[in-house]
């Protein structure tokens, strides 16, 4: 048996602040006691449903107090929740289920159309109408579940988290206990968040942030604030109504919708202490302006970090805290190394980063190939990202090796962009890459050969994709060619960015058009 658990770690924090609120939502909240004894019931009726050890569960539910409930209750058997992200379509969602190998999917009324149309075949349980599943809770000793929760160990699976990356299907990375665990209470100690704090979030419970936010705000008994399906009015509202004092809102595209809300400016956030953002350095510094009563730190990190692996230090100057993303969190290590050579780089130069440490990635679900070539011998992982460090070990994120889009805060790999449109029978070749966006810091932009005698439109193949893929992953820009910049056998996509982004600039354009699931 082995205590650094989640299970037992969450159970030992209820001990001790039992009347402590654990995670408030705008329309749902519990205390760390209620917390605890509701995810017992989640567990037990998991437990008659035949979940255990090892079993995947996928969660496509809203962020809230359930949901928080469910996780509880699957760590506490030794299962592993699968988050879904819930803007995927149908071909998004069927490829995670059938991937992930998950036996059981729980969902709310909104899901059922979406898993209908994406003819999953695995077990889906509707929570608050599926009768028979909440019963059997009934059927299970709570006994039965602690004895389960004891035998849960530190290295076992806990989150099966998918994230785009260079190839044109997800990846499922996992995380351990330990890991979670361990990146919970080294973003509290790099905060000096105490019980007295309330850490807010708008981030997904589908995203690593979600994650990392709320295990930072257990790990000292402090309260996880959450403000569920991002609005910006409900967010100001939650951050003034609870007294939050540390947020993450992480992207500049949901932080500035707070800034610009019409009731910012009378609305008291005057408990608020500090803010975590990642942006280029002047938006960084324009945030920091309107709220000069507030410390802004940046950030560093991945899904396969756990979340942060970087943070930024509060007593640091603004002109530090805006160009830089902080140092390495405890029990983690970070090299900065070329590209080509492996050799480290000097200080001050930029190179691919590589971490390593306890809440890196345990590997990616049934794909031994990707997590070989992603983690090395010696355990470092080879993130793609291109760093450079300061004389202090501080990090400035300069760019990406590896071709995936940050599209307002989520990862698009551009070859699942460029697979859906090769599905258009007008399409013979095509490239993705990212266009500079105000909004959304970038923004997809398709580069297209037509088939020859073939013809097609930029809103024809924009229609293509809207409604397939996810909105954040359609084209905002098309752009039409016959000959592609090379280099050798390969096409210079560095070129491609260059020329869209010269082409925006020059026609003073900042921001892409705004797509909805479907053009109206």
């Amino acid at each position: 048996m082995c205590a650094d658990t989640i299970g037992r770690f969450f159970d030992a924090v209820a001990a001790r602040s039992p009347e402590s609120d654990a995670a408030v939502f705008p329309d749902s909240r519990a205390t760390y006691a209620e917390l605890r004894a509701a995810s017992i019931t989640r567990a037990r009726a998991l437990r008659a449903a035949g979940i255990g050890r090892g079993e995947l569960v996928g969660l496509l539910v809203p962020p809230d107090a359930a949901n928080v409930e469910l996780l509880l209750g699957i760590w506490r058997l030794g299962a592993i929740p699968v988050p879904i992200n819930a803007r995927y379509k149908a071909s998004e969602l069927r490829y995670v289920v059938e991937h992930s190998g998950m036996g059981l999917l729980l969902c709310d009324a909104a899901g059922t159309a979406l898993i209908e149309q994406a003819g999953v075949e695995c077990r889906v349980v509707m929570l608050g109408d599926d009768q028979k599943f909440a019963a059997g809770a009934e059927r299970v000793d709570p006994a039965e579940v602690e004895r389960l929760t004891d035998h849960v160990t530190a290295d076992d699976d806990a989150v099966l988290l998918y994230t785009s990356g260079t190839t044109s299907d997800p990846k499922g990375a996992l995380h351990c206990h330990a890991s979670l665990l361990a990146e919970g209470r080294n973003v509290a100690g790099r905060l000096g968040l105490t019980a007295k704090d309330r850490f807010w979030s708008p981030l997904p419970m589908f995203h690593c942030g979600g994650f990392c936010t709320m295990m930072g705000a257990w790990a000292n008994g402090s309260t996880f604030c959450h403000v569920g399906t991002f609005e910006a009015g409900v967010a100001l509202d939650q951050l003034e109504r609870e007294h939050c004092t540390f947020a993450f809102p992480a992207f500049e595209l949901i932080w500035l919708a707070v800034l610009d809300h019409p009731r910012y400016a009378s609305a008291d956030l005057s408990d608020l202490r500090v803010v975590v953002n990642v942006g280029v350095p002047e938006r960084l510094r324009q945030m920091q302006e309107r709220m000069p009563g507030v410390v802004q730190i940046s950030s560093y990190g991945s899904t396969e970090s756990c979340g942060f692996m970087c943070i930024g230090d509060l007593a640091d100057p603004l002109d530090v805290r805006v160009t830089t993303s902080g140092r390495p969190l405890p029990d983690m290590e970070l090299r900065i190394v070329d590209p080509d050579t492996g050799a480290d780089v000097a200080t001050g130069q930029s190179g691919e980063a590589l971490f390593r440490g306890v809440s890196r990635f345990s590997r990616y679900h049934r794909d031994p190939e990707h997590t070989a070539k992603a983690i090395d011998a010696d355990g470092w992982y080879h993130s793609g990202d291109l760093l450079k460090a300061d004389e202090q070990g501080r990090v400035t994120f300069m760019g990406r090796l590896k071709d995936v889009l940050k599209v307002g805060g989520e990862n698009v790999a551009a070859a699942e962009i460029e697979d859906y449109l090769l599905s258009h029978p007008a399409v013979q070749l095509v490239q993705v890459v990212g266009a500079p966006d105000a909004r959304y810091v970038e923004v997809a932009c398709a580069f297209v050969q037509l088939v020859p005698g073939a013809s097609a439109t930029e809103d024809e193949l924009i229609d293509h994709c809207l409604g397939n893929i996810a909105t954040f992953k359609v084209p905002r820009y098309v752009r039409f060619v016959t000959q592609w910049p090379q280099s050798g056998t390969k096409i210079q996509k560095y070129r491609l960015r260059d020329r869209i982004e010269r082409e925006l600039r020059e026609a003073g354009i900042t921001e892409a058009p705004r797509l909805s699931s479907t053009r109206t």
